[in-house]
């Protein structure tokens, strides 16, 4: 009988992760459990994916703000800092700010405007074209900004983040001053030593700096990259990917990730015989359309996956072989002449009006934004996610 079933997706719970666990055979055991009692089987090619933060916690990958605030004054001296092109949530950036608000006397906060690197805006942008400001062009401060938009808050967390930011570097006893500009070179008129704080727009920042003369540029990519005072470190993110822990802790972007995803590949292999991927993955890489917050606030969907999961997908569109090529035909013979076509496809189809539409994108990145909708960000409990079919066509 034709399989009927294509891609399956399968959040798996797992035991509540502590420092120090075994991720790899915690991720084996919960997956075969869940195959046991769920009467289903692992495959070659299934998938396999594992949510950073439980790879993180296992490792015992944290900081505190007053690790983070050593790293600041070893780093910067002393010097006004200025923070550049933050985003703007309390889970992502607000206790990395405390740190490093603590580790200096004073920061030039700058902000872009209407919305930050990944769609949190602080103004809609309608708004800033009624008022008629370029925010290309526009250097805005505070003062400026509040007489033209007074204080919008955040669609989804009604938050005033500009006044929320304000606030916690002061509580932390640090001056601040704060500028709103999609320039980076902007913050050089008021301090020439600048912590990059975008995520995927850095290099270009750093460059841009460096070309302006800032006497001192570093990112978030170059905090905490190795211990500090006891805490953990990433020497490939520094403070990337963290998130909040506690009032004064964040959580890393896990390390060593190859070594897990490997781990957990032979160990299902060895219990099943199936050769399966394995993935770690945080957050996808979609976008909402009614907060248009573009969910990315990793430096990358995975920091690790297995062999079979690099490159991206090759695939033709079915519709358009039905509407062209295949016009003519309908019913056993349409679906004979697409299994046809779809089996002896080209390997690559980069550029061939067959595959248009198809989403070219990473497998990882593709795969990684299915786990993370599956898995979700709250109280599921299932930070481990299952694929099954993902690789199958319309032929299998």
């Amino acid at each position: 009988m034709e399989r009927l079933v294509g891609t399956v997706s399968r959040g798996i719970r797992a035991p509540i992760i502590r420092e120090g666990d075994d991720i790899a055979q915690i991720v084996v055991d919960s997956v075969l459990a869940a195959a046991e009692q769920g009467g289903f089987s692992l495959g070659d090619r299934d998938v396999v994916a594992v949510t950073e933060a439980v790879v993180a916690r296992a490792q015992g990958n944290y900081a505190t703000v007053d690790q983070i605030a050593a790293d600041v004054r070893a780093k910067f001296g002393g010097h006004t800092v200025g923070v550049v092109f933050p985003i703007l949530s309390r889970n992502r950036f607000a206790i990395c700010l405390r740190g490093i608000a603590t580790g200096a006397k004073k920061l030039v906060l700058l902000l872009s405007y209407p919305a930050d690197e990944v769609g949190n805006h602080l103004v809609d942008l309608d708004l800033v074209e009624e008022k008629g400001v370029d925010p290309f062009r526009d250097v805005l401060s505070e003062a400026r900004y509040r007489d033209l938009f007074g204080f919008p808050k955040h669609v989804f967390t009604g938050v005033d983040y500009l006044a929320y930011y304000k606030e916690l570097i002061q509580t932390c006893g640090c001056e601040v001053e704060v500028v709103l500009a999609n320039d980076c070179r902007a913050v050089l008129d008021y301090t020439q030593h600048v912590l990059c704080c975008d995520i995927h727009t850095r290099a270009r920042s750093k460059r841009l700096l460096k070309q302006a003369g800032a006497a001192q540029v570093l990112g978030l990519d170059e905090l905490l990259t190795a211990p500090v005072e006891g805490s953990g470190y990433n020497e490939a993110y520094g403070l990337l990917g963290s998130n909040k822990a506690t009032e004064d802790k964040v959580k890393l972007f896990p390390r060593d990730c190859r070594r897990v995803v490997e781990d957990i590949q032979q160990k299902l292999e060895a219990r099943t015989g199936a050769h399966v991927e394995v993935m770690i993955y945080g957050d996808g890489a979609f976008k909402d359309p009614v907060g248009k917050i573009w969910e990315l606030a990793d430096p990358v969907v995975s920091p690790a996956y297995t062999a079979g999961l690099e490159g991206q997908p090759s695939e033709v569109k079915l519709k358009y072989l039905a509407d062209n090529e295949f016009a003519h035909l309908s019913g056993e013979a349409l679906r004979e002449a697409v299994s046809d076509y779809i089996r002896h496809k080209d390997a690559d189809l980069v550029g061939q009006m067959v595959s248009q539409g198809t989403t070219p994108r990473r497998l990882t990145d593709l795969i990684g934004s299915l786990c993370d909708l599956t898995s979700g960000s709250g109280d599921k409990g299932t930070p481990i996610v299952l694929v099954q079919g993902y690789f199958d066509n319309y032929t299998k």
